[in-house]
C-alpha cells in the first residue's frame, strides 16, 4: 500500500522526499505493532490474575477453616488434661467407722463420732486433713459433705430409744458455736435387740479455709462399727 502511493506521487517530486516518507511510514508500522504486543501482553498478565484471585477465596476459605478446626482440636485437648489435673488436685477425704473409745463433745452438743483415716476404704488427699475427730478444710470453696450413721438395737435391755440422730457439725474460729449444717432422725419402731436404722446426710456446703467439720450423733453405744460401708464420712471439693 505504501509502495502504491509511493508510485502514484506527483511526477515532480524528488527522490530524497520519498525516502523520508518511506521511513516515516515504516517507524509508524513499528509503532503500531508494538502497541498490538504491549495490549496483548496486558490482557494476558490481567487474565492471569483474574484466575489466581478466583481460586485464592476457597483455598484460603478451607486453610482458615482447617486451622480454625486444629485450634479447636488443641484447645479441646489443652482444656481436657487441665481439667483433669485440677480434679487430681482436689482436696478430698473418705473416713470410715471405728470402735469408739470414749465419748467427745462439742459443747452443749451430742458427742462426736471417730473415725478412720488411713487404713481400709479411708483416705484423705490433697491437704484434707483429719484432727481431732474433725475433717479440717485447706481450701475455701463449695464442697459436697456427705455422712452415713447406722444404729444398730441396743445391747442391753435396759438401754431403750424411741429415736436416733445423726448431725453433720461446723466448727469455725470466726463463730464460736458449732453450727448444724445437716440433721436428720428417724424413729424407731422395733421392739427387739437386732433392729438396724441408717440415716444418710448430704448436700453442697460453702466452706472456709481452717473449718472443720464432724459428726454428732444422740447415742454413741447404738453406732454399729462392724463394718466400714456401714458407717462412713467424708467431703471433696467440687
Amino acid at each position: 500500500m505504501v509502495e502504491v502511493m509511493l508510485e502514484e506521487a506527483a511526477p515532480g517530486t524528488n527522490q530524497a522526499s520519498r525516502v523520508h516518507l518511506r521511513e516515516d511510514l515504516r517507524r509508524i508500522r513499528c509503532a503500531v505493532l508494538l502497541c498490538l504486543l504491549s495490549v496483548l501482553v496486558l490482557m494476558l498478565f490481567t487474565a492471569y490474575l483474574m484466575a489466581g484471585n478466583l481460586r485464592a477465596p476457597s483455598s484460603c476459605a478451607g486453610q482458615v477453616t482447617g486451622e480454625r478446626g486444629s485450634h479447636f482440636l488443641k484447645q479441646r485437648a489443652v482444656f481436657s488434661v487441665t481439667d483433669t489435673h485440677s480434679s487430681a488436685e482436689k482436696p478430698r477425704a473418705h473416713l470410715t467407722v471405728k470402735k469408739q473409745d470414749f465419748a467427745s463433745t462439742v459443747g452443749n452438743y451430742l458427742p462426736v463420732l471417730q473415725w478412720e483415716d488411713k487404713r481400709g476404704l479411708a483416705f484423705t488427699k490433697n491437704n484434707l486433713t483429719y484432727s481431732s475427730n474433725a475433717l479440717v478444710i485447706p481450701v475455701s470453696g463449695d464442697y459436697y459433705v456427705y455422712a452415713q450413721v447406722t444404729f444398730r438395737g441396743p445391747t442391753d435391755t435396759t438401754s431403750r430409744t424411741n429415736s436416733v440422730t445423726e448431725i453433720i457439725t461446723k466448727v469455725t474460729d470466726s463463730y464460736p458455736e458449732p453450727t448444724q449444717l445437716m440433721t436428720g432422725t428417724k424413729t424407731l419402731s422395733e421392739n427387739g435387740n437386732n433392729w438396724f436404722q441408717p440415716i444418710y446426710l448430704g448436700a453442697v456446703v460453702s466452706l472456709e479455709v481452717g473449718d472443720k467439720l464432724m459428726v454428732n450423733v444422740s447415742d454413741i453405744k447404738l453406732v454399729d462399727y462392724t463394718k466400714e460401708h456401714k458407717t462412713f464420712f467424708g467431703a471433696f471439693l467440687l
